[in-house]
C-alpha cells in the first residue's frame, strides 16, 4: 500500500468509527493491521493530522480527533453554499460520461441499500457528491468539494442508514435535472438534499444529548 492508500484506510476507520475520538493511533499497530511498515503509517498520521481527523500529544502519541459540534455547524454551512453551485454549472458543463457515473452510482447506492450493504453507503455517498463538482467543470470546486467531503462522511457516517432510501432517491432527481440541462432545478434538489441531509442529523444529535451515547 501507498502512503495515500494507508492515509485514505485510516481515514475512513475513523470516519466509520472503527477508531473511537480519543483512541491513540500507535504506528506499529496500525502497520500491523494494515499489512506495511512504519514509514507510510508515520506519514498517513501527519496527513490526517493536518486535514484534522486527528491530533497529537508531546511525549504521548497521536489520537483521534473529535469533531465539534462547532465545526459540524461549519461544515454544513459551507457545504449548504458550494454545493448548489456545482450542481448548476454541472447541468450545463457535465459531460456523457460524467451524467453516467452519477447514474452508475445511485444505481448502486439502491442497490445496496435494497440488499442491506449499508456499510458501502459512506463511500457511494461521497464519490457520487465528488464527481458532480467534477461536472461542473471547476477544478478548485472539485478540489474544495473532495476536502470538504472527507469532514462530510464523518459528520454523516452514522445519519446516512437512517436516511439512506430517501438520500439516493434524492440523488435520482438530481441526475434527471443534470440530464435536462436545468441549472435552476438542479440548485434547488442540491439545496433541498443538504437541508434533509441537515435536519436528519441535527434531529440526530438532540436525540443522542437526550438519552444518552449509544442510546
Amino acid at each position: 500500500m501507498t502512503k495515500q492508500q494507508v492515509c485514505r484506510a485510516i481515514r475512513d476507520d475513523i470516519i466509520n468509527g472503527v477508531f473511537a475520538p480519543g483512541q491513540r493511533l500507535t504506528e506499529d499497530t496500525l502497520a500491523e493491521s494494515y499489512g506495511v511498515s512504519r514509514v507510510p503509517v508515520r506519514e498517513a498520521l501527519r496527513t490526517l493530522e493536518a486535514e484534522g481527523f486527528a491530533y497529537s500529544r508531546p511525549y504521548a502519541g497521536t489520537f483521534v480527533a473529535e469533531l465539534t459540534e462547532d465545526e459540524a455547524a461549519d461544515l454544513l454551512e459551507i457545504r449548504a453554499v458550494l454545493e448548489p453551485l456545482c450542481a448548476s454549472r454541472a447541468a450545463r458543463r457535465r459531460t456523457p460520461e460524467q451524467l453516467g457515473r452519477l447514474k452508475e452510482l445511485t444505481a448502486l447506492g439502491h442497490d445496496a441499500v435494497r440488499t442491506g450493504r449499508l456499510d458501502e453507503l459512506t463511500r457511494l455517498n461521497s464519490r457520487f457528491h465528488e464527481v458532480l463538482a467534477e461536472a461542473s467543470g471547476s477544478t478548485l470546486l472539485t478540489q474544495l468539494i473532495t476536502q470538504l467531503g472527507w469532514k462530510i462522511a464523518w459528520v454523516y457516517a452514522v445519519e446516512l442508514p437512517r436516511r439512506a432510501n430517501d438520500s439516493w432517491d434524492e440523488h435520482e432527481q438530481i441526475c434527471a435535472a443534470l440530464e435536462a440541462g436545468d441549472a435552476d432545478r438542479a440548485r434547488n434538489l442540491v439545496t433541498e438534499h443538504i437541508g434533509h441531509a441537515t435536519t436528519a442529523y441535527r434531529l440526530r444529535r438532540t436525540d443522542t444529548a437526550a438519552t444518552g451515547p449509544g442510546s
